[in-house]
């Protein structure tokens, strides 16, 4: 009889550690991955950041390798799906990309050569929007705007 305990103990404890182990790794997997990283690629560096109010960060980073700048705007706290943009414009080129939906986590990601030109980018989150103009240039002095709409 203390056989058969031992037996279902060791049997209920494994369980246990197995739905733990599988409820824990459900959780980490299922989780967005919201770094600027995350959503533009590793190779991409954040250059460059403005704050949508308190509600998240619109991020600008740049891949040295292929000359891409590529914007995403990153909520504080995902949750319900709420109205988000972002977007980068070279000016030189006319060359712009942007992105914008209901979304719970991040707007994005938005690309563009960029390598030796000024870019204006932004986003918005809800009725918060930021625009920089003249960004990451030495010629002209970076404009920053922030606005509730």
């Amino acid at each position: 009889m203390r056989s058969a305990r031992n037996v279902a103990t060791v049997g209920a404890l494994t369980t246990l550690v197995l739905g733990a182990t599988a409820a824990f790794c459900t959780t980490a997997s299922a989780a967005p991955n919201v770094t600027p990283q995350g959503v533009c690629g590793g190779a991409y560096k954040t250059v460059n950041s403005v704050p949508v109010g308190s509600l998240g960060t619109v991020y600008l980073t740049y891949n040295s390798a292929n000359g891409k700048n590529c914007v995403a705007t990153i909520r504080a706290n995902p949750g319900t799906a709420k109205d988000m943009s972002t977007y980068v414009y070279v000016s030189d080129t006319d060359d712009w990309a942007g992105d914008s939906g209901n979304y719970t986590s991040y707007a994005g990601p938005a690309y563009v050569y960029g390598k030796g030109h000024c870019v204006s980018w932004g986003g918005n989150i809800s009725n918060v929007y930021v625009s920089v103009e003249n960004s990451n240039c030495a010629r002209l002095k970076e404009h920053r705007v922030t606005e509730v709409r």
